[in-house]
């Protein structure tokens, strides 16, 4: 059943490519807001506008660096991507990709673009599983942005309430690919690794959980797949 206008925080990796096939399935205007922060894999840009090109979706490119505002391992030339999951976090436990307040800077510019289009609804590819130290991808962060968003928006007068839609939350790697899957999902497009190169290298953190989720499923990477045949 579809239903009203949605915008998807649109990355075109696993999780946010198999939202946006939902959201096309179950909205009857879809959009797309893809960010372009200086990150080192912003190969990642390019393919998200090759995604939402080929689905015909609307979308908005928001250009901005975060290069002198937050240190992270994805932006800082200086950091090292992780050779592994297993090394992937500080002693503190805080992995070395995560991008302080990274989702949080992206749901603010994703509220103040759906206030002004009227579209109240955000989708996101957040999950909590198979990210459990990434604080800007849990439920409760979800749910306190949400109350934010209505309370300094338009909302808080008018009354129409925005919602942030998180249907991967509870979701694993292979089960949020499986739902892709059913939503029509074209992961060839897709990228997750973290150092920049259309061909993963196999290796980061990103790689490993994405790797290890088609194993479990018994299918070959759609994109690796695409990649060898051409």
């Amino acid at each position: 059943m579809t239903n009203k206008k949605i915008l998807v925080l649109f990355s075109s990796g696993i999780d946010s490519t198999s939202v946006l096939y939902w959201a096309k399935n179950n909205y009857d205007e879809v959009f797309a807001m893809i960010f372009d922060y200086d990150q080192k894999h912003n190969i990642e840009t390019k393919m998200a506008k090759k995604i939402v090109e080929k689905l015909n979706i609307k979308y908005k490119l928001i250009n901005f660096s975060l290069k002198d505002i937050s240190l992270s391992a994805l932006i800082d030339e200086e950091k090292t991507i992780p050779e592994s999951l297993s090394k992937s976090k500080n002693d503190a436990g805080v992995p070395f990709t995560y991008v302080p307040f990274r989702n949080g800077i992206f749901l603010s510019l994703a509220a103040a673009f759906a206030e002004s289009n009227e579209i109240f609804d955000i989708a996101t590819g957040f999950n909590l599983i198979d990210t459990p130290d990434y604080p800007d991808t849990t439920e409760a962060f979800t749910k306190k942005m949400e109350a934010v968003i209505n309370q300094g928006t338009s909302a808080s007068i008018t009354g129409k309430k925005f919602k942030i839609i998180t249907p991967l939350i509870n979701k694993t790697k292979s089960e949020i690919i499986q739902f892709g899957l059913e939503n029509g999902a074209d992961f060839s497009y897709s990228i997750s690794c973290y150092r920049g190169d259309e061909m993963p290298c196999g290796k980061c953190p990103s790689c490993e959980i994405r790797s290890n989720a088609f194993k479990e499923l018994d299918i070959k990477d759609p994109l690796i797949e695409r990649l060898e045949n051409h």
